[in-house]
């Protein structure tokens, strides 16, 4: 029996964080969210990283560009 962790997609993990696909490219960029690139536009997370991730670090978010509506 195979426990490896899947990866997910940015739609995916737009959904578990409930944050727009922008948000989530300047968390990338801007704070370090764990994220792996595998071309120039499909990227991969670990839903577990990512958790802990958000827990370790105080996020800030610009909701003043429109970006995110629902944050």
């Amino acid at each position: 029996m195979n426990d490896a962790e899947k990866w997910v997609s940015m739609t995916e993990i737009c959904k578990h964080l409930g944050f727009g696909k922008d948000t989530i490219k300047k968390l990338i960029k801007e704070q370090g969210l764990p994220a792996y690139k595998l071309d120039d536009k499909i990227w991969k997370f670990k839903i577990s990283e990512v958790d802990e991730w958000m827990k370790t670090k105080r996020i800030i978010i610009d909701t003043a560009t429109g970006d995110d509506k629902d944050v």
